[in-house]
């Protein structure tokens, strides 16, 4: 049962609810403490009109070697709503168009935040659209706008929430600027909350390529490719570590969704991760992204949060 249904009232829509001095009040009805509570509604893009566009230097990778077999790759996508469907996950939808064939990876138009939804600014030119599409998305939904990203470029993949109140933002250069990255630090800096800022190489795109929460204290990272001051950070934090191999990273396994009371949905390209999270007990739908993940992202890229609940 969701908050809604357990009779919490709405907040009203708004573009920006964000108040500039800090002490924004979370919402009542939807948003989340952090990424590893049990995921109760998620946010998913069509791949009805999907095209291998050259948004990283992966993809175009792919384009070059092997394009997108875009009737494999939507079916591929069915398969991945079936695990969030047989997990009890409600799925809400943005509305497909045509004009915007990447909608697909609903976590970089948008952040979902306790405080309400994050509009981002998209780096790709033919992407822009997705920001104004989300907008009236999270309108048709009644969640309100925190505040929509104006200093430059930042792409909800590099908004990683570690643990309550901390976030690690990454900054890449070529999708996300450092402009932009820094806007973002500021807003939550005033919420109190504390922000580490990860420079990445923009090759990797975006810092949840090889950084993503698994359960409380417990984070994959790949350790070949990430920084070791933000390797050291986490520990510090009392953060447990399973290293993603590289060659299963650059296969977008360290890019999964978890769910919450161990559970996991991860890609079946991501063998040692899910053999490691098994061995512990965790439940894992593992789901062929082969070839949709060639147009750019993963299961991870491909979801936004809408609410998680502790109850």
């Amino acid at each position: 049962m969701t908050r809604h249904e357990k009779g919490f009232a709405a907040d009203a829509f708004t573009l920006k609810r964000r108040n500039p001095n800090g002490g924004t009040k979370p919402l009542n009805g939807w948003g989340f403490r952090n990424e590893t509570d049990p995921l109760t509604d998620v946010l998913l893009g069509s791949p009805a009109f999907l095209r291998h566009l050259a948004t990283s230097s992966l993809s175009r990778k792919h384009l070059r070697e092997a394009p997108c077999n875009i009737q494999a790759a939507q079916a591929q996508h069915k398969e991945l709503v079936a695990a969030y469907e047989h997990f009890g996950v409600k799925i809400h939808w943005h509305d497909p168009e045509p004009e915007l064939p990447m909608q697909v990876y609903s976590r970089d138009s948008s952040i979902m935040t306790p405080y309400g939804a994050i509009i981002t600014a998209m780096a790709n030119w033919w992407r822009r659209g997705e920001n104004y599409a989300a907008i009236r998305t999270y309108e048709r939904l009644g969640i309100p706008i925190y505040d929509m990203v104006t200093a430059g470029t930042f792409e909800g993949g590099d908004f990683n929430v570690i643990e309550e109140g901390c976030v690690l933002i990454g900054c890449g250069g070529a999708r996300t600027q450092e402009e932009g990255a820094r806007q973002i630090e500021e807003w939550f800096r005033k919420e109190g909350w504390e922000t580490r800022l990860a420079f990445i190489d923009e090759y990797y795109v975006h810092i949840d390529l090889m950084v993503v929460p698994i359960a409380p204290k417990l984070t994959a990272v790949c350790l070949a490719c990430t920084e070791p001051a933000i390797v050291d950070w986490l520990k510090g934090k009392g953060h447990e570590i399973i290293d993603v191999p590289f060659q299963d990273t650059m296969n977008l396994g360290c890019n999964f969704m978890s769910l919450g009371n161990d559970r996991i949905i991860a890609p079946t390209s991501s063998k040692t991760l899910i053999e490691k999270l098994r061995a512990r007990g965790f439940e894992v739908a593992a789901v062929d992204m082969s070839e949709i993940s060639k147009t750019g992202g993963g299961i991870h890229c491909m979801a936004q949060a809408l609410l998680r609940s502790p109850d």
